[in-house]
């Protein structure tokens, strides 16, 4: 069927992140400044890490049919589920994956936090190349390990991994584990396999844990093809966990499922140990109906999802290229997220997150949230209605130009 991602599918009142909270000192808090009617103009949300589009019909179907079931027990995989899974790593990506090698968790962030305090002590050093997601610097520090940097390296408008870098921080006998994220998060990078390949090398030679967040694996961009890190084989999956789920594919993050992949026996028997210490156990009777719809039946929904997305991409390249040169975009091979050089404003973070929100009404992630290194740049989610973006750029060219 043919999908309309022009309007936008979340009503008021349900409790949305995106569009019913903001960032308060406290956590989210609730925010009225997104409502259509609320005597000022409307902030657009364009932060959140979800899609705008309604979902997927068989998805949407599937959850219907389960809540017909007058049953809501306790609920764990079925053959079906797995299958689902593992047919889908196989199809989209190359990838034979085997369901022993699944474990459920109930989101990746989760997983990544269990996996911190399962692989490492107190004072271990973990891995991070940031301007990276926010959350690993959480996982790290709640677990009292140690951030070690490997900055991405951004050179001609791409951003590029320092291996000589890597080399150094690795080669400290402290450092245990790398938190890889695949397709990059928010500089929208896909690795090449050879530059995971390199990255692999390093970490085996050292003995550094290899940690991939897979989660935008499905979201690729241009003709960009995805390397799964463990489909690289042999030693290079041996010392590998991924983590990967279906939220961002198909925008399902409220169901909270995501999938912990590991062929190697003893890591595998370690992180089914991390997860019951964790409590971590069991399945959403309606988080797996959505999953398995979705890997089963939801593809035809993605293409379309993703040329809309790339769509929204060019349309935002042109628009910075031809109105605001001097806010370059870091073209994405992946992700739904649009990264935004604004450095050439020369405004402080205070000044450039004002200008923002309070002068041009959008509500978007601030760059230094993902590290220092990310300090003058802006995060964009573009998976909204075309006019939703066309709003949000003319309202920038107003704000700058005043």
């Amino acid at each position: 069927m043919q999908y309309d991602f022009d309007r936008i599918a979340t009503p008021r009142g349900i409790g949305s992140v995106k569009w019913e909270h903001r960032k308060g000192e406290n956590g989210l808090e609730a925010w009225d400044a997104t409502a259509e009617v609320n005597g000022r103009r409307q902030v657009l949300p364009l932060w959140v890490a979800d899609m705008d589009f309604p979902i997927a019909e068989p998805i949407r179907r599937a959850l219907i049919a389960r809540a017909e079931i007058p049953s809501l027990g306790y609920t764990y995989r079925t053959d079906d589920y797995l299958s689902a899974v593992t047919g889908w790593m196989q199809r989209r990506h190359g990838w034979t994956v085997e369901p022993a090698w699944i474990a459920l968790a109930p989101g990746v962030v989760p997983s990544l936090n269990m996996l911190v305090r399962t692989f490492t002590q107190p004072g271990d050093g973990v891995i991070v190349q940031p301007p990276v997601y926010h959350p690993f610097y959480m996982v790290i520090e709640s677990n009292d390990a140690r951030v070690v940097r490997n900055p991405l390296r951004l050179i001609d408008g791409r951003y590029q991994m320092d291996f000589d870098d890597l080399d150094a921080k690795a080669a400290d006998p402290t450092v245990k584990m790398l938190l890889l994220c695949s397709p990059h998060n928010p500089v929208g990078r896909v690795w090449t396999a050879e530059e995971l390949r390199r990255l692999s090398e390093i970490c085996n030679r050292h003995g550094v844990l290899v940690v991939a967040d897979e989660l935008h694996a499905d979201l690729i961009l241009y003709g960009n093809v995805f390397q799964p890190y463990a489909a690289l084989g042999g030693a290079f999956a041996d010392n590998a966990i991924v983590c990967t789920a279906a939220s961002k594919s198909f925008s399902l993050a409220g169901l909270h499922m995501s999938h912990i992949i590991t062929s190697n026996a003893d890591l595998r028997e370690q992180v089914a140990g991390g997860l019951q210490k964790a409590k971590m156990f069991g399945l959403n009777p309606f988080s797996a109906a959505a999953v398995q719809a979705a890997y089963t039946d939801g593809e035809d929904w993605l293409e379309q999802a993703l040329a809309y997305i790339q769509g929204n991409m060019d349309y935002l390249a042109e628009f910075l290229g031809e109105n605001l040169p001097q806010i370059p975009l870091i073209k994405p091979d992946a992700t739904y997220l649009a990264w935004l050089d604004c450095r050439a404003l020369s405004l402080n973070q205070d000044q450039l997150e004002d200008l923002m929100l309070n002068k041009a009404g959008l509500f978007l992630d601030e760059g230094y949230i993902f590290g220092e290194e990310g300090a003058g740049f802006e995060r964009i989610n573009v998976a909204c209605p075309r006019y939703i973006l066309e709003d949000a750029l003319h309202r920038l060219v107003e704000a700058i130009g005043s």
